[in-house]
């Protein structure tokens, strides 16, 4: 499918009427169960690119990744693409209520009638359960499930093995690069450890899934 061709507008420093007009123009489309990535896709670009292009750099490969995998994913290939692409929308001006980017990210989609699943996926990436504790916002998650499948796993290798100007890395050594780049008493940093565990696990499956699939090499 082609991408999604609209008017052009800049969302940085525009007000909110420009925001909303582009996020109803896709409300439909993202209502599905599985939305299109290329609706994700736009979305994301609009209201990410511009305002914080290495932000938006990461989302990019999280993506493409997301992207490379899901040829192997039958059903749930294009809900885990169209995730990856707006995962970190909690942090685009505006949308950022409460400081907590899955949270606002979620609550955003939800508010524009995005699937539950995709809701969930997004408020619930990469162990933000675990940040939420610290950040102190754990009882405003609580209302989103983790569904803890494949796909909601994959979801979490993708974005915990890319860089965050969007470069290829390994586990381990995304995880030193989060303490070093938040520094020891960011609740970032604390939250690592308390859902450690659970990173690496879904991290191992999805390498597990990876191999049985021939793809272990590719991404």
């Amino acid at each position: 499918m082609e991408p999604l061709v609209f008017e052009e507008t800049h969302l940085a420093g525009t007000s909110g009427a420009v925001r909303r007009s582009i996020v109803e123009e896709l409300a439909p489309r993202l209502r599905r169960m599985s939305p299109e990535p290329s609706d994700a896709e736009e979305l994301a670009r609009r209201l990410l690119a511009e305002p914080l292009p290495r932000r938006w750099s990461h989302v990019v490969a999280v993506a493409q990744k997301a992207r490379a995998i899901a040829q192997e994913l039958g059903a749930e290939a294009k809900l885990l693409e169209a995730t990856a692409w707006m995962h970190d929308l909690g942090y685009a001006p505006g949308l950022a209520t409460t400081g907590f980017h899955p949270l606002d990210g979620a609550r955003y989609l939800r508010d524009h009638g995005a699937s539950q699943r995709v809701v969930d996926l997004v408020a619930l990436h990469s162990s933000a359960r675990a940040e939420a504790q610290e950040f102190g916002v754990a009882d405003e998650l609580a209302e989103f499930q983790d569904e803890r499948t494949l796909t909601r796993d994959l979801l979490w290798y993708c974005d915990m093995t890319t860089g965050p100007d969007g470069s290829d890395m390994e586990f381990e050594a995304r995880m030193a690069e989060v303490r070093e780049r938040y520094g020891p008493d960011h609740y970032v940093t604390r939250a690592l450890d308390a859902g450690m565990d659970e990173r690496r696990a879904a991290v191992q499956r999805s390498r597990d899934w990876l191999t049985r699939v021939g793809l272990a090499n590719q991404v």
